[in-house]
């Protein structure tokens, strides 16, 4: 930070001294004064809530008025709460609005300017959260008891929309792209001229399209700290209580699922670029089925007939466990060998020694077996604990599977065409392929060495042991190569 900025934690309340600027306010805590982003913050719905510590006293003989008074605060700080869930809903409704029509509208009528496609990368799925927002602003108005605002009941309004704000991870993972495109538009005058007539027509507010664009992904992250200022302010025994309660939690997921989305989406460029940095690749794409590394490591793939051993590098994502061969020379090279489908697949724990199958002695090993084709594969590991992480590793690949069913995870045609676009012109600038793998694949196999020791004992302990090469040793000794 700039000596300043105001450093300040998650739940810290801000005296601000200074908002003349939009994008900047400053404000004053415990440590100091100084500058920080107005869009860090909410502003604070009940001004004079009394600090923990300055709970009210009442003496023996008071200790009735003092609660009934202590009550009618909490009371007026859940309406406070309340109101502003509502304001800001309304206010909410009214920005959708405003891009919908003011926006989105007008460019539709300059198809000489935007391709429909274009549209729907600047504005992604804008107009279907502004679809549902409206059913959940009316749900909304439905639950407030007018009279008494503090009883009113949200906490159930929330659960039954919960399913709809999950259409805000699309509008969130596409929210990059639209910057992108926009800041492209922006170097164009025409377009510039034109975003701006529309906010002039519309009668909003002096910010960039770009600006309004990123509510939506500010406001799917507001509705947790709502709840939750909401749950503060309501009696355990209130009605709400419960639903309150729920919905905060179902909220808090909705983000995470969201966040766990946006990182999965992130994550597909570097599968696309991997798998084009493997030599000889054979069949479909990885992103056709999986879009997540679960785990990797070296084992000893032990075939038929002959119970032959052969070193592999292994690969496992959801779906499907892709192995490789070492290029002898250049070890950071891999060649594609196959791969083994994990959708209708055991995996049975084998207890060291002989093997029924292929009479061989066998340690820290495991059998994938596939019940419909009957394909069996015997794999061994260095370690026990190498073993176990794969076992678990396993487990987890399914439970990623069941997950990505729930909640409808998937990868769409033209993300996946998009990916490998740019994986083949990253491989295109002329780089080994080697040098474009991402370091997050092969991170296990260059443990973190301690800086503190001197070179030569780091040198051996990031060099394992090998036996003394003979070869030119021998070929020394051959007539022609001797001086």
């Amino acid at each position: 930070m700039d000596d300043q900025e105001l450093g300040f934690k998650a739940g810290d309340v801000i005296e601000v001294m200074d908002a003349t600027n939009r994008e900047w306010w400053w404000g004053r805590v415990a440590d100091g004064e100084g500058w920080f982003p107005a869009s860090f913050v909410r502003l604070r719905v009940n001004q004079d809530e009394p600090a923990d510590d300055e709970a009210p006293r009442a003496g023996a003989g008071g200790a009735e008025d003092g609660g009934a008074e202590a009550q009618s605060s909490k009371d007026q700080m859940r309406t406070n709460v309340i109101n502003e869930i509502l304001s800001t809903e309304r206010d909410y409704i009214k920005h959708l609005r405003d891009i919908c029509e003011g926006y989105i509208r007008q460019c539709r009528k300059r198809a000489d300017m935007f391709s429909e496609e274009q549209l729907r990368t600047i504005f992604g799925n804008i107009e279907d959260i502004y679809r549902c927002q409206r059913a959940f602003v009316q749900a909304l108005e439905q639950r407030v008891n007018r009279e008494r605002p503090h009883l009113s009941e949200l906490g159930a309004c929330f659960l039954e929309h919960q399913a709809d704000f999950q259409i805000y991870s699309e509008y969130c993972n596409n929210h990059p792209r639209a910057c992108l495109e926009l800041s492209r538009l922006a170097k164009l005058s025409k377009y510039v001229y034109f975003f701006e007539a529309c906010r002039l027509l519309q009668k909003m507010i002096d910010i960039s399209l770009d600006g309004f664009l990123l509510t939506p992904v500010q406001k799917i992250c507001k509705y947790p700290l709502q709840l939750a200022e909401l749950l503060k302010y309501t009696h355990p025994q209130h009605r709400d209580f419960k639903d309150v309660e729920a919905a905060l939690h179902a909220m808090k997921n909705v983000a995470q699922l969201i966040n766990e989305r946006k990182r999965r989406l992130e994550n597909i460029d570097k599968i696309a670029q991997w798998q084009s940095s493997i030599e000889d690749w054979e069949g479909e794409d990885l992103l056709a089925r999986s879009s997540e590394l679960i785990y990797s490591g070296e084992l000893t793939r032990v075939t038929q007939p002959q119970a032959k051993s052969q070193q592999r590098m292994f690969f496992l994502f959801d779906h499907q466990l892709i192995y490789c061969k070492k290029d002898l020379l250049r070890r950071d090279v891999l060649y594609y060998k196959g791969r083994v489908d994990m959708d209708d697949l055991e995996v049975a724990d084998l207890e060291d020694g002989k093997d029924r199958d292929l009479h061989v002695s066998v340690k820290n090993a495991f059998r994938l077996h596939c019940g419909t084709t009957g394909e069996s594969h015997l794999l061994c590991a260095r370690k026990p604990e190498q073993k176990q992480r794969w076992l678990k590793a396993f487990t987890r690949e399914r439970e990623q599977v069941r997950l990505d069913q729930e909640t409808g995870f998937s990868i769409t045609e033209l993300q996946r065409k998009q990916a490998m676009l740019n994986a083949s012109k990253q491989q295109a600038t002329g780089k080994p392929k080697a040098l474009c793998r991402p370091y997050y694949l092969t991170r296990q196999k260059h443990p973190a060495l301690p800086t503190s020791l001197p070179q030569q004992q780091v040198s051996v302990l990031a060099e394992p042991k090998r036996k003394p090469s003979t070869f030119w040793h021998s070929i020394s000794r051959l007539a022609p190569f001797r001086k």
